[in-house]
């Protein structure tokens, strides 16, 4: 159940907190006083989609949050003990945050949540029926919805869909594969060619980087040689001078001066470093030049080994480093390929027992489809009765369609007929229904898929649209009959609903210089007369309409 709404700069609100109880409650006021943004602000607190716009003009961000107590909702509570946001006690706080560059973050109970979470969970908690809802009576899918939500098979009906896609996908594969076998022996056998001629090849791991480097070594053998000749003579083997009888002398003259400054003991040190790294340079020199060949021959062979590479990367359109890959994607194709009868075999078993499983299921929701139909034909005719359409048929149409060629709604289409007149045929509704007994229509399917609800909290947004006097009404005590069995929130214009309701709130606008902004208001006993009689007599009220007031709310409280 609802038990308080708090609202921070969303549209025509700065700041609000709205205190709810159980039964039912009016929201009233003046068109344009802001009625609806109380739905608006639950609806984006429980994830649903919010635009910019919605932030009040001059600040930069709205922030909506929606307190329940989860005490009679078992589902609720078990759901955010799974997803772990279990509350203390039976308090459950919802919070969504939307600022001015558009993004948004959502809450519960204190914890991040996705909007998909605030969706999941609003779903258990409140039900609301829009004022457009029986636009939706004109679209067949709508039609298959509102069956299923009242037969509460909707699982039943998610799962049929799920089988369904799986089939499809793997009857689809099966098929592919089936009529591709013509190419797929052509493919086998182009691949068989490709990975003959890599397998011929033989290429090793890190055996290109290898021979390049070989390659270029053997290219300019005759260079390094004679320049490391040169290397040679130049370190300690040239007889006019090298680096390492010079360094020899140096020292010598070091070694034999008296005295030496402490400047030059530190040279004698960098000099004595110097002529020990020649020293190992010279021999390191000299082991190149007594393990290096120059070998022709090996250089023809590792060039030839590299045009053969060189040519087969070519040929696949690849640089050569990725020739090893390709050499292992080509046979994992026909290690697929190869297996494909058996693949092919695989897949139509499967979608053999998922077909199975579809019509097993689709069997079960038809017969459950069925009885559901029977049922809701029944109350929605003698919900017509009390909503002025006496003698008008409702009539719930599952027609069979082709069973080769499944569909992911099961084995009927669904849809709601209606005869308004008696001795008429049902006809869709688009056909026969006009506006105001769509609206009826819409109110009675409402009504009662509402009694089977296991949602606490039910909010119909203006859905008596298009009724008056008797009918409103009837309309009324059918939504204070609901509300006393739990929680009902209604945004009306009749005076006869909201006469009906246990509690009245009303919704004021007040407009300034350069600014307007919604408040609402808790209704005592004599402010609900005031409120009903502005309702029945417009900005002027009389003694008439507040007795009329009066009268209304005291036929509202008398038992049926």
């Amino acid at each position: 159940m609802l038990t308080s709404l708090t609202v921070k700069n969303f549209t025509l609100v700065e700041s609000l907190e709205v205190d709810f109880s159980n039964g039912m409650t009016a929201l009233t006021g003046e068109t344009g006083a802001g009625k609806s943004l109380v739905l608006d602000a639950l609806s984006m607190a429980l994830g649903d989609r919010a635009d910019t716009d919605r932030i009040r003009q001059g600040q930069d961000r709205a922030e909506v949050s929606a307190l329940f107590d989860i005490a009679q909702s078992a589902a609720a509570a078990e759901w955010l003990t799974d997803n772990d946001f279990a509350p203390d006690g039976n308090d459950c706080l919802m919070r969504r945050i939307l600022t001015r560059e558009g993004r948004s973050r959502g809450y519960i109970n204190g914890q991040p949540a996705t909007m998909q979470q605030l969706r999941e969970l609003g779903e258990m908690l409140m039900d609301i029926h829009s004022q457009h809802e029986h636009q939706s009576l004109l679209r067949r899918d709508s039609h298959r919805q509102m069956l299923d939500d009242f037969a509460a098979c909707t699982t039943l009906a998610n799962t049929l869909r799920d089988t369904h896609k799986q089939w499809s996908s793997t009857h689809q594969q099966a098929q592919k594969l089936a009529s591709a076998s013509d190419e797929l022996e052509a493919r086998k056998a182009l691949l068989g060619f490709q990975l003959e001629e890599l397998g011929q090849l033989a290429l090793m791991e890190g055996e290109l980087p290898r021979l390049e480097e070989q390659q270029q070594l053997l290219s300019n053998a005759e260079a390094i040689l004679r320049d490391s000749h040169a290397l040679i003579q130049l370190c300690r083997d040239g007889d006019d001078f090298n680096l390492q009888d010079g360094l020899g002398r140096a020292m010598h003259l070091l070694g034999s001066m008296p005295n030496k400054p402490v400047a030059l003991q530190e040279v004698e040190k960098l000099l004595n470093s110097a002529l020990i790294e020649v020293e190992e340079a010279g021999r390191e020199i000299q082991h190149h030049l007594d393990s290096f060949e120059l070998d022709p021959e090996q250089l023809q062979q590792i060039e030839e080994r590299l045009s053969a590479i060189y040519q087969l990367a070519r040929k696949h359109r690849i640089n050569p480093e990725e020739l090893l890959e390709k050499q292992r994607a080509l046979q994992a194709e026909l290690d697929q390929l190869t297996g494909g009868t058996d693949n092919l075999e695989a897949l139509q078993q499967r979608a053999d027992k998922l077909l199975l499983e579809y019509q097993n299921q689709a069997t079960e929701l038809s017969q459950v489809r069925n009885e559901a139909a029977k049922q809701l034909s029944v109350l929605v005719e003698q919900q017509f009765s009390s909503l002025s359409m006496k003698g008008a048929r409702f009539v719930v149409n599952l027609t069979p369609i082709d069973p080769t060629n499944p569909s992911a709604h099961g084995l009927e289409n669904i849809e709601f007929l209606i005869a308004t007149n008696p001795g008429e045929p049902p006809k869709p509704l688009a056909r026969i229904a006009s506006g105001g007994e769509l609206s009826r229509i819409s109110l009675a399917i409402q009504v009662i898929a509402a009694r089977h609800s296991t949602i606490a909290t039910l909010v119909f947004d203006e859905v008596d649209v298009g009724i008056g006097g008797a009918t409103a009404e009837v309309v009324g005590r059918l939504l204070r009959e609901l509300g006393s069995g739990g929680q009902v929130i209604c945004v009306t214009h009749q005076p006869q609903v909201a006469a009906c309701a246990h509690h009245q709130l009303r919704v004021t606008k007040q407009t300034g210089a350069d600014s307007a902004h919604s408040d609402i208001h808790r209704l005592q006993e004599d402010e609900r007369i005031g409120e009903i009689a502005r309702m029945l007599g417009g900005s002027t009220i009389t003694a008439t309409t507040l007795n009329h007031a009066r009268e209304l709310l005291e036929l509202a409280n008398q038992p049926n």
